[in-house]
């Protein structure tokens, strides 16, 4: 479907803005970017965020170029449909197996580094967010794991344009804790994803984990309805009341239909109103 397709059919849905996948911006022309602007509007939807995918630990330098010119075109085109300070997601890359760790650590904040000055200049917030693996990517998120990710943001200072997106459905298909990972961030979240995960009837972690040590998107790890899944949701808005969040919480789903799409917006609805 276009991207005018699913702003029509977000109407149906109590939701109050719509998040954005570069990929679903066919064009980046101006008078194409101000037709969404205005579809949004006109829906009564903001745009909080655009879901960018960079891939700064490429071990060709001229991908590497080439991810960073991307994301510059996306900050600039979230401030167009999302105004000042909207989000526009962050990543380290792929887990090329060539590429060490520190290598890709430091691609990856170096690449931020460079890309700070020009969300200063469009007032854009850059929120790295502890990925899996994108949809058209060979290998899974470089910065996957815990203990890499925490490497890369605490490497990089500024705390007006720059940040977390967290994801606990991510955490938990990387193996670690979500609950340990947002008390390690909780103060520098500027975004996240509220999804969730269910282990199918039979299936353990163990059963899940992989030769690398951390999970993958396994028929038996599924989607389903935010607030009935593996994550711990009083806790996560507790952490995040406790340092003053008020930004935005994305629905990151639908797999299974937009009945559950709405099931999970009118519980997130319900914890908003808990926990504000």
């Amino acid at each position: 479907m276009s991207i005018f397709d699913w702003i029509n059919m977000a109407r149906s849905l109590p939701c109050e803005g719509l998040e954005l996948y570069e990929g679903f911006l066919w064009q980046h022309d101006d008078a194409y970017l101000d037709s969404v602007g205005d579809a949004l509007a006109t829906a009564g939807f903001a745009m909080p965020m655009l879901c960018c995918s960079p891939d700064f630990t490429n071990p060709d330098a001229s991908v590497r170029a080439r991810a960073f010119d991307q994301e510059i075109e996306m900050i600039r085109i979230t401030r167009r449909l999302g105004g000042p300070g909207a989000t526009c997601r962050v990543l380290s890359g792929q887990r090329f197996p060539e590429v060490s760790r520190a290598q890709g650590i430091a691609w990856t904040v170096d690449a931020i580094e460079r890309l700070l000055p020009i969300a200063h200049e469009f007032d854009v917030v850059l929120g790295m967010e502890n990925h899996y693996k994108d949809g058209f990517w060979k290998y899974p998120e470089f910065a996957q794991k815990q203990d890499v990710f925490l490497e890369i943001i605490d490497a990089i200072s500024d705390r007006t344009h720059f940040g977390v997106q967290y994801d606990p459905s991510n955490a938990i298909v990387a193996g670690d804790d979500p609950l340990a990972l947002l008390d390690k961030v909780k103060d520098r979240v500027v975004s996240m994803h509220a999804s969730d995960r269910y282990l199918a009837e039979g299936a353990t972690f163990d059963s899940l984990r992989q030769t690398d040590g951390t999970l993958g998107y396994s028929p038996n790890l599924r989607h389903g309805v935010t607030g009935k899944g593996l994550n711990d949701y009083a806790y996560i808005f507790k952490a995040l009341r406790s340092v003053g969040y008020n930004r935005w919480i994305s629905i990151e789903d639908g797999m299974n239909g937009m009945d559950e799409m709405r099931e999970s917006l009118e519980f997130l609805h319900r914890m908003r109103e808990q926990y504000a």
